[in-house]
């Protein structure tokens, strides 16, 4: 799937199911911000949400007084409906319609946060171009989080394959630059009441 399909994809996702009605949808992202407290940053360290949409975790982090985030995703529709939802207070979030195989970071940030982007990107040049994103945007010693499917969850998600990852495998896959500091495992129950098998890891960029 190239960068135009993907974003065709999710612009119609957004487009025809409520918030509340993806599979993805949490009220309350406490594995996500628990990791981002565990990286010990301040408020005024720079934050990217990856794949972030109309995630909720945008309202935690402001709420914690972080003061730069950022949110970059394919779909412009899902970002709307996060600025809708935030009001005022989403005005200081830069706000990034873009897919990150192709996206050129300008910034710089201390944290990169992905809750289920990359494990979609099946394709090995994808995954390539997304690492090589990641060692641009993230500075020395700052710390990225991604979550995936677990090697015992979901094989697709929106009617489209993943691949799963165990910490180690997604160590393998991002490469010595990025070096495992923690994981964990999170079940993730649906809207629809069905249980997906998530793991959460952290990485320190050397």
């Amino acid at each position: 799937m190239n960068d135009l399909d993907r974003q065709a994809h999710w612009q119609s996702v957004y487009a025809t199911k409520a918030e509340r009605e993806v599979s993805w949808f949490q009220e309350d992202p406490a594995p996500s911000l628990d990791l981002i407290t565990e990286t010990g940053i301040s408020t005024d360290d720079g934050i990217i949400d990856v794949g972030g949409g109309a995630s909720r975790l945008v309202d935690g982090l402001l709420q914690r007084g972080f003061t730069r985030v950022a949110i970059l995703d394919l779909s412009a529709k899902a970002l709307e409906a996060a600025k809708l939802r935030l009001g005022r207070r989403g005005e200081t979030v830069a706000w990034i319609v873009a897919d990150v195989t192709t996206w050129n970071p300008s910034d710089t940030y201390h944290v990169w946060h992905d809750r289920a982007a990359f494990h979609f990107l099946t394709d090995p040049a994808d995954r390539d171009a997304y690492i090589a994103c990641l060692k641009k945007a993230v500075r020395p010693a700052g710390h990225v989080i991604i979550a995936t499917f677990a090697p015992d969850g979901p094989e697709r998600c929106s009617g489209l394959p993943i691949v799963r990852y165990d910490p180690e495998a997604l160590a393998e896959t991002l490469g010595p630059t990025f070096e495992l500091v923690g994981s964990r495992r999170h079940d993730h129950l649906t809207p629809g009441g069905n249980t997906q098998r998530f793991q959460f890891s952290r990485f320190l960029r050397r």
